[in-house]
């Protein structure tokens, strides 16, 4: 019984390949994250307000993700990133998803083939998670997993959008750029309280002290994934 206990709660090994991580988030379909919580020995938060970021530990302590707080892919052996994604009733995403921070000093000097939203988008394990307000939170479930990459219409618009935003980050515009820039990427603040703050470039071209700030996907985006590949109904 103590080496079952022990084995109950480590964390899954680093999967080897992308056959067996895919096996992994598929064999968590229909699971909810009480069920998973249990299997691990980890408390349910008594609030989604007190939840941030937990859904997402539990599923990388589930899948064997290895890169923790690093700035490396969730999976590093297999370049894939995990992200969960929080929907509704009917299927519909029900919030940004974070893709990375921003670097305010040096986006200006970067490439889109280099950039940090590139490489953390070309290669993503999507997750759904049932997130409608109604359920209780212990007994959301996970959905079917998606492992996917852009094609080439979804990184021209991707790249599109960061160019637009980088060049102003660049220019020294950052506090000029609204959530309404951007039709799949947008920038937004990424920080637990306000007095966080992070070196920037002003227009003219002075150091600086602002918020830091992060690149989202908007939910419309998330949402044309959804019927794209799980052919979910065009509702509005």
């Amino acid at each position: 019984m103590e080496w079952f206990a022990r084995a109950m709660f480590e964390p899954k090994a680093a999967p080897r390949s992308e056959l067996e991580l895919l096996a992994r988030a598929r064999a968590l379909a229909g699971v909810s994250l009480g069920e998973l919580a249990l299997q691990f020995g980890v408390s349910v938060p008594e609030s989604q307000l007190r939840a941030k970021g937990w859904v997402g530990q539990l599923l990388e302590r589930a899948l064997g993700a290895t890169a923790g707080s690093r700035a490396k892919p969730d999976f590093e052996g297999l370049g894939i990133e995990l992200k969960t994604l929080p929907v509704d009733a009917r299927g519909k995403p029900k919030e940004s998803t974070f893709v990375c921070t921003i670097a305010l000093t040096e986006i200006g000097e970067v490439e889109w083939e280099h950039s940090r939203v590139r490489r953390k988008l070309a290669r993503v394990l999507w997750v759904p998670v049932e997130a409608e307000a109604s359920l209780p939170f212990a007994g959301r479930r996970f959905g079917e997993p998606l492992l996917w990459s852009p094609d080439s219409e979804e990184e021209a618009e991707l790249r599109f959008d960061w160019e637009e935003l980088a060049g102003r980050i660049g220019m020294g515009e950052l506090e000029r750029i609204t959530g309404h820039f951007g039709k799949h990427l947008q920038v937004r603040p990424k920080a637990a309280h306000s007095r966080v703050r992070r070196r920037g470039i002003d227009e003219d071209g002075a150091y600086v002290e602002a918020p830091p700030r992060g690149f989202y996907l908007r939910p419309s985006f998330t949402l044309r994934l959804l019927r794209k590949y799980y052919a979910a109904p065009a509702r509005a």
